[in-house]
């Protein structure tokens, strides 16, 4: 069978629509129309370009401005919140304001109350001695006509009676007007005094407030000046402290290089001993052999001249080394006693020194507990003087204590310090004493003797 052709088996391709441009395809324009199309689509290309920049620049634009809104109203939050505090807290004084404010009116009401009643008592009081008096002019007006009428009842003249009573009349007329006079007056009077008494009490309060401002105003004054010289003496007297224990290590530092010089010198005085020891052996050694030399002379003498020549310049010799010992003997003496003189000088030097420094630091810690226990008279007399809070008495007081109670321990260290030191030095003299005692000094020559200070048998 002939082979089945491939192509056959493929499928046929679907056919593309053709674009239509203004009704036309592509094959159907001329070139003419193709550019004109063409530049068409380019205008239009152009178009959307400029479109598109000028709503990225809008975007970018509403984008920052949108920012720039934001930061603004995080500021503006930030500041109503700054606002709202303030306003809390002006609210706060504002209302500690009202009560102060309210108190003070109550005060000034009840001051006024008091001044109201104190006037109503004293009106009260005339009104009622008024109407006594008035009480008593009507019964002795009342005795009199009383009197008057026996009389005329007694002189039966009707002519007296009319008289007696328009003078009466009169009389009462006259008082009555006196009277109403008086009473208005004194009405008139106390209208004025209850008139002028608000602004009096107004003045009153307000020259009350401003002296009591001035007063507080010069108490709180005095009170810091006070307190700034307490603190200034408590600053003064830690530096003072420092100043003491910046003493002490130099004493400390001095003491030690005393010590190494005392140290060195013992061990020159060891060395020079055991040199004094060794010439001394050599020199018995020399006499022993001198000796010996002269019997030996005297016993060869009877032999030979010669030899007693030799001999004779073996002695001289040894004469000569032995004065030559002698002499050097001398001088390791003068030497010796030269150390000791000098070493026991330079130790009393440092015992007198070290006396008047203890002594000054003696005086120096008297001196300091002194002014610290004026000072802390003076503080808590000013705390307890001073009208302050509770808390407040009780934070200087617990500053004051813990400044005090440090200065206390500085001292303590202080004198712990200079109980070390004098044991060591009285240590050291001690087994200084005991080296010279070993060395064959005699008990004659030890001038020197341990220091006591008058804080080392004191219990710190």
């Amino acid at each position: 069978m002939p082979p089945k052709n491939k192509g056959s088996s493929k499928k046929p391709a679907k056919a593309k629509t053709p674009t239509l441009i203004d009704g036309l395809t592509k094959e159907e324009m001329s070139k003419e129309q193709l550019e004109e199309h063409i530049v068409r689509l380019r205008e239009q290309l152009d178009r959307e370009r400029e479109e598109r920049n000028y709503f990225q620049l809008e975007r970018d634009k509403i984008h920052t401005f949108w920012e720039i809104t934001d930061r603004q109203l995080e500021e503006v939050k930030a500041q109503r919140k700054n606002f709202d505090k303030d306003i809390e807290e002006a609210e706060g004084r504002h209302q500690v304001e009202i009560k102060v404010y309210k108190q003070k009116m109550k005060h000034l009401l009840c001051e006024h109350q008091n001044m109201i009643s104190e006037l109503k008592a004293d009106g009260l009081v005339s009104t009622q001695v008024m109407q006594k008096e008035q009480e008593e002019l009507e019964n002795q007006f009342h005795e009199d006509m009383f009197t008057i009428r026996v009389n005329m009842q007694e002189l039966n003249s009707e002519n007296l009676i009319r008289e007696l009573e328009l003078k009466h009349s009169d009389e009462i007329t006259k008082t009555k007007s006196i009277w109403m006079k008086q009473l208005a007056e004194i009405e008139t009077k106390y209208k004025k005094k209850m008139d002028l008494l608000p602004t009096e009490l107004d003045n009153m309060r307000k020259n009350a407030t401003i002296e009591r401002e001035d007063h507080w105003s010069s108490h709180i004054n005095t009170l810091i000046e006070d307190h700034d010289k307490a603190f200034s003496d408590a600053h003064a007297l830690v530096n003072r402290m420092q100043q003491d224990l910046d003493v002490s290590d130099s004493l400390k530092a001095q003491i030690e290089e005393l010590n190494m010089k005392q140290k060195e010198k013992e061990k020159e005085l060891v060395r020079l001993l055991q040199e004094n020891k060794s010439l001394a052996e050599m020199l018995s050694k020399v006499v022993d052999e001198s000796a010996e030399n002269e019997k030996k002379i005297k016993y060869y003498a009877t032999k030979k001249d010669a030899k007693e020549r030799v001999k004779k310049k073996e002695l001289d010799d040894l004469k000569l080394d032995h004065e030559t010992l002698e002499q050097q003997f001398s001088k390791l003496q003068l030497e010796r006693d030269e150390l000791y003189t000098t070493f026991t000088q330079n130790i009393q030097k440092v015992q007198r020194k070290a006396d008047l420094k203890n002594t000054q630091l003696e005086r120096k810690l008297k001196d300091l507990t002194d002014v610290l226990e004026k000072t802390q008279a003076q503080l808590f007399s000013v705390l307890s003087a001073s009208n302050m809070d509770q808390t407040a008495l009780d934070g200087v007081t617990k500053k004051i204590e813990e400044n005090l109670d440090s200065s206390n321990k500085s001292i303590k260290n202080l004198q712990y310090k200079k109980a070390q030191i004098s044991q060591a030095r009285k240590d050291l003299l001690l087994t200084y004493g005991a080296k010279q005692r070993a060395s064959g000094v005699p008990a004659e020559e030890l001038f020197v003797k341990p220091f006591e200070s008058s804080l080392a048998g004191k219990i710190l």
